[in-house]
């Protein structure tokens, strides 16, 4: 099942300076949804298109593009349960697993009980093979660099949404691997839970 997300926004929000005072983890959230125009948003800020030669948010060595965005919803407005696969150059999502994968996630991550509570899992993978073709076996650290723009990004648009979230890396990368149906050249190397705060 293919979804088409709305078209993110550009303009207006809190300034620049503003996301950057109020960036903060968070780890306790409401049992209230997200909408699809604020997931729409934070999947834009990670890794959308914003130019005709395919260049995205957030930068990238040798715009090789190494990281998949794939999501497990469980509160989304007008967005069922399920495991999802982020499409920059078409902005939509591609259903992958039906069903709600945050519970099963949050003991991946080694039993982090809270990240069940955030109304949606962002995960960030990689295809280090993307970025290693060109650099070699530096491109490994060129793509953990580009990660981290990717879930900076994330992070200070959900403050812009009057969200809240953190970056988790302490998982089983096969459980991980498995729950989010990744390829075999994927491998997880960050959960993004984000929800509104508590």
């Amino acid at each position: 099942m293919v979804i088409e997300l709305p078209q993110p926004v550009h303009k207006g929000g809190i300034s620049l300076t503003e996301t950057l005072h109020g960036r903060r983890s968070v780890r306790e959230f409401t049992a209230s949804p997200l909408t699809l125009e604020q997931l729409s948003q934070l999947l834009w800020a990670g890794q959308g298109v914003t130019h005709p030669k395919g260049y995205r948010t957030a930068p990238s060595a040798g715009a090789l593009y190494p990281l998949e965005l794939v999501v497990a919803a469980g509160l989304v407005t007008d967005l069922p349960a399920g495991v999802y696969r982020y499409r920059p150059r078409k902005h939509d999502l591609l259903q992958s697993l039906e069903g709600d994968q945050r519970p099963a996630l949050a003991m991946a991550a080694v039993g982090q009980n809270w990240i069940s509570d955030a109304a949606a899992i962002l995960a960030i993978a990689a295809v280090y093979e993307r970025t290693t073709k060109e650099y070699g076996k530096r491109g490994v650290q060129y793509v953990h660099i580009d990660a981290g723009h990717a879930a900076q990004n994330l992070c200070l648009q959900a403050v812009a949404l009057g969200l809240g979230t953190t970056v988790v890396g302490a998982f089983d990368d096969s459980s991980v691997t498995q729950l989010l149906q990744l390829a075999a050249d994927e491998q997880p190397v960050l959960l993004i839970p984000v929800g509104r705060p508590r």
